[in-house]
């Protein structure tokens, strides 16, 4: 079982990256059983999502560049 100040560490990580507090829940429940190659799909998983909604808002920033270069060229 995680040391108590150990355990504080890691879940204010957690916090810290955006987890939820199912992922959070997920992964002690997880480090309780030593299903540590489970931790790392799970952590993978979530640093999968995070990357695909910077994917997203990174193509929403391109279609207001777009927009804005299609003004510039109207006057």
């Amino acid at each position: 079982m995680l040391e108590e100040n150990r355990k504080e560490v890691i879940i204010q990580n957690l916090k810290d990256a955006g987890c939820s507090s199912k992922i959070i829940d997920d992964f002690l429940s997880l480090w309780k059983q030593n299903k540590i190659e489970d931790i790392y799909t799970l952590l993978r998983r979530y640093r999968a999502s995070l990357l695909e909604n910077i994917h997203k808002k990174q193509k929403e920033i391109d279609i207001l560049d777009y927009l804005f270069l299609s003004l510039k060229n109207i006057k």
